[in-house]
C-alpha cells in the first residue's frame, strides 16, 4: 500500500521551470499586503475573515488582471473588490429560523424596580452608615462592601474574629431600626 504524500500547493501547482503568468501580480502583491489587509480588517471584525477576505478579492485581482489598464490605480480596484465581497458576503449570510414551543430570548427578570427608588435606598444606607460609629462602620464596609471574610476583616483592623462578629450584629441592628431606612423600604 502506498501512503500519499502531500507537497505544498505553491510547488505542487508551479513547477520548477514554469513562471507566473503575471510576475507584477506577485510583485504586487508583496509590496502592497500589509495595507491590502489592514483595509480587510476595517471591513471584518475577525483578523481571520479579514485574510479570507483579501484572499477572495486577490483572487478577482488576479483573474482580470489582464483587462486592468491602469496598474497605477491597482490599489482602488482592490479596494473596490474587497467592500463588493465584503458586501456580498453579508447579503447571502444565511439566518435559519426554527419553530420552537419557547421563545429563545430569557424573560426579563425585574431589575428591582424603579432607578429612581434604587438610588434612594442607597443613599438612604450610606447616611444611615454613616451615622454608625467609626469602628462599627469600619467593619460593615469591610463586610459587606469589600466582601471580606469576619477573618480578613480581623485581620485587616487588628482586632479579633469575635470582636468582629459583635460589632457587625450591633451595626446591623442599628441599621433595622434606622427611621430613615425604614421609610425607604
Amino acid at each position: 500500500m502506498t501512503t500519499p504524500v502531500c507537497t505544498s500547493a505553491s510547488t505542487a501547482a508551479t513547477p520548477a521551470t514554469q513562471t507566473l503568468p503575471y510576475p507584477s501580480f506577485s510583485s504586487y502583491v508583496r509590496a502592497r499586503q500589509p495595507v491590502l489587509l489592514r483595509t480587510a480588517r476595517s471591513l471584518t471584525a475577525n483578523p481571520s475573515d479579514a485574510e479570507d477576505l483579501l484572499q477572495t478579492a486577490l483572487t478577482k485581482t488576479y483573474v482580470a488582471w489582464e483587462r486592468i489598464e491602469d496598474h497605477r490605480a491597482l490599489d482602488g480596484y482592490v479596494r473596490r473588490a474587497l467592500v463588493n465581497t465584503r458586501t456580498s458576503q453579508w447579503r447571502k449570510r444565511k439566518v435559519d429560523e426554527f419553530v420552537c414551543e419557547e421563545l429563545p430570548e430569557p424573560e426579563p427578570v425585574p431589575a428591582g424596580g424603579d432607578p429612581a427608588e434604587q438610588q434612594a435606598l442607597h443613599d438612604a444606607m450610606w447616611r444611615a452608615i454613616m451615622k454608625l460609629p467609626d469602628r462599627q462602620r469600619a467593619m460593615v464596609v469591610l463586610r459587606y462592601y469589600e466582601d471580606l471574610s469576619e477573618v480578613q476583616t480581623a485581620e485587616v483592623l487588628g482586632v479579633s474574629v469575635g470582636t468582629v462578629k459583635s460589632a457587625v450584629s450591633r451595626a446591623l441592628g442599628k441599621l433595622r431600626e434606622d427611621p430613615e431606612l425604614g421609610l425607604v423600604r
